[in-house]
């Protein structure tokens, strides 16, 4: 896959996610590839959220945006910890500002929003904690087919 992000918008969305991580003990990635390869984009995110080992934080607050850019597809899912403590209408909020941003073909700036949004949220359930916390996911954008990181 080649990365449809300039250097400059991808560091303003790992500075994004960087700035939610800043109050909370959560995590969040992005994940851009070309096509979806699963009928529902959100069964290729819980693929790749496991592909990326995101279930394994202390808490089980990981959050991953999926886009399979070419396609036009999105979806953003979260692990047990946060899906149980966020109102049940919480994702279907997160994803309706995102894809309103994706309409006018601002991607960055509604995956920033979206970043945010889940930001605030992990802050509220999933404070930070300086004598515990630390940083359980890579903060950098993946792409394409995932690696998983090393256990």
């Amino acid at each position: 896959m080649t990365n449809p992000l300039t250097p400059e918008q991808e560091a303003k969305l790992v500075a994004a996610i960087q700035q939610a991580e800043i109050k909370t003990s959560g995590e969040i990635r992005v994940h851009l590839e070309d096509t979806c390869p699963t009928p529902e984009p959100l069964d290729r995110a819980a693929q790749v959220f496991a592909e990326l080992n995101m279930h394994r934080t202390a808490q089980r607050n990981g959050v991953l945006f999926y886009l399979a850019w070419e396609a036009r597809r999105f979806a953003v899912i979260g692990d047990s910890g946060i899906n149980a403590a966020v109102p049940d209408d919480f994702w279907e909020t997160t994803k309706e500002t995102v894809l309103k941003h994706f309409r006018t073909n601002d991607y960055v700036t509604g995956l920033e929003k979206g970043v945010r949004m889940v930001g605030e949220q992990l802050q509220h359930f999933f404070p930070y904690d300086a004598a515990t916390d630390r940083n359980e996911l890579d903060d950098s954008i993946s792409f394409g087919k995932p690696t998983p990181p090393r256990a």
